[in-house]
């Protein structure tokens, strides 16, 4: 109730003195405000931009990681045998083992881009949030030159906490996890 009363005056604020024609919203610039799910468009969609040496050769970095064959490994004899300890089938369609094992886990389909692909497993996206709204190059060099905040177009800067949702003790594989080392192995920056 107070936000509306509060959105409504900040509208006839707007409104009365004739400038909302020199604001620019995220809306508008970017085409989301944030509050809904975004679109999850699939690591060949940052390949582009993250593939060369000169631009710190990310998309390779993940594409010879673990992270990258997250889903091809849930069709191995091991994740077969590790998943009918508990009650899992078919690992490659079971929830418990798709949740960590895929960008995107849940989410309608109407929100997984025409790149986006389950078999890419763990892909940018899965630590870096949805990237239906920053993918662009014009958007991530508004992010780089901090015309934008990252996050407010959906770009997370993953910490222990975003790693911990699936290196944890609900993993039949898990043997601990130490954040700095796993985090050096994954380490992906922009050159400066």
């Amino acid at each position: 109730m107070k936000t509306s009363l509060v959105l409504t005056v900040v509208a006839l604020f707007l409104i009365s003195f004739n400038v909302k024609d020199h604001v620019v919203t995220l809306t508008e610039e970017y085409g989301s405000t944030g509050d809904e799910q975004r679109a999850f468009v699939g690591a060949d969609k940052c390949k582009p931009c993250h593939m060369s040496e000169k631009k710190g050769a990310q998309y390779k970095s993940w594409k010879e990681s673990k992270h990258a064959g997250a889903f091809a490994t849930l069709a191995t004899d091991k994740a077969k045998e590790l998943g009918a300890k508990v009650g899992v089938t078919n690992p490659q369609e079971d929830a418990k083992c798709l949740k960590c094992h895929i960008d995107g886990f849940g989410v309608d389909a109407k929100f997984l881009g025409e790149k986006y692909k389950k078999e890419d497993g763990v892909g940018c996206e899965s630590c870096h949030g949805a990237g239906g709204d920053y993918w662009t190059k014009q958007v991530m060099t508004d992010i780089s030159t901090k015309k934008i905040d990252g996050a407010t177009v959906g770009l997370v800067k993953p910490v222990e906490e975003t790693c911990k949702k699936c290196h944890n003790e609900e993993s039949p594989t898990f043997a601990g996890f130490n954040f700095e080392e796993m985090h050096k192995k994954i380490a992906h920056p922009m050159p400066k």
